[in-house]
């Protein structure tokens, strides 16, 4: 049986990724300090990821150069083609990493690509209606590289979410263009939504988090912070159908969220693991005492929140 660790200060903590289980690490962080509760998370094999042979060894290296690659079909045999955009791929050709530089991934991608990872690259609505082809993508991750992303917009977006049904997983974090028409469409066509990741879309409300909750039962994280999300938001989330399957809730700089939200959630998801709401200014040390009082009968791993 695994020790149980005490609800400590701490003076920073490391925000996951959507879907991971992380540890706090060191850093600095803009408000005061936070409580954490953390429980280690057991290891995991990383994911087998290859880089495709290029052709053209004597070039000098550089962002832009044109390289010679290939997607492996299902079969094993090659696509050859000429980009300056590197891409890597799986062994099974499911996967695909775009490297950094301009792309338009519907050129290169095979129709039964399912996990795509486009964060390095600088791209807009325009590629990704490219992306109407790849009926069984899964995973998507547009998270920007940089501190915002202004090129993707609610646009693309529904391009995206009219085509790709199956999806899974989408990362929009950083893409500051995005609306609330963009994840209400998503919402709408990709009911099988079971990560996303919202964290610094600035001009989403409410409206993604009511369509979220009453669309996307299968949902297990969602990430909004650094949104206008309201207790509104946040309780029409967890009172949808998706409530009891939520594992991690991050809704940390919501400066608009108060005890009532914090509350919801543990009240309503039994399945929470992980919940970050760190830099809200309006929530109180109630909230600490509901976590307390619900700590020994919840498997809890993370608890992040800020202390003013």
């Amino acid at each position: 049986m695994e020790p149980r660790i005490p609800l400590a200060k701490a003076v920073t903590c490391q925000q996951p990724l959507l879907g991971q289980r992380l540890q706090p690490a060191a850093g600095r962080n803009n408000y005061k300090s936070h409580d954490t509760a953390l429980i280690p998370p057991a290891s995991s094999a990383p994911e087998r990821r290859a880089f495709l042979p290029c052709s053209k060894r004597g070039q000098p290296p550089g962002p832009t150069r044109v390289m010679s690659f290939g997607l492996l079909r299902p079969g094993g045999r090659k696509l050859a083609l000429e980009s300056p955009t590197a891409v890597q791929a799986s062994e099974s050709g499911r996967d695909a990493f775009v490297a950094t530089g301009q792309s338009t991934p519907g050129t290169v991608l095979h129709p039964e690509v399912q996990r795509l990872d486009l964060r390095s690259c600088d791209i807009s609505d325009l590629a990704l209606q490219h992306l109407c082809k790849c009926r069984k993508l899964k995973a998507l991750n547009l998270k920007s590289s940089r501190e915002h992303r202004n090129s993707i917009t609610s646009e693309g977006i529904k391009a995206v979410a009219s085509s790709c049904s199956d999806l899974h997983e989408i990362s929009l974090k950083g893409c500051c263009n995005i609306t609330d028409e963009g994840v209400l469409a998503l919402a709408l066509n990709c009911q099988l939504l079971k990560i996303i990741d919202l964290g610094g879309c600035l001009s989403i409300t409410d409206m993604s988090l009511h369509a979220l909750g009453k669309n996307c039962q299968f949902l297990q994280c969602v990430d909004f912070s650094t949104t206008q999300v309201s207790d509104s938001g946040v309780i029409a989330l967890v009172s949808g159908p998706c409530a009891k399957q939520l594992e991690e809730i991050n809704m940390g700089y919501c400066i608009n969220l108060t005890d009532k939200a914090v509350e919801a959630v543990l009240t309503a998801c039994p399945q929470i693991c992980i919940l970050l709401f760190h830099g809200c200014p309006l929530i109180t040390d109630h909230s600490r005492e509901v976590l307390e009082q619900l700590v020994g009968s919840r498997k809890l791993k993370q608890v992040t929140w800020s202390v003013y």
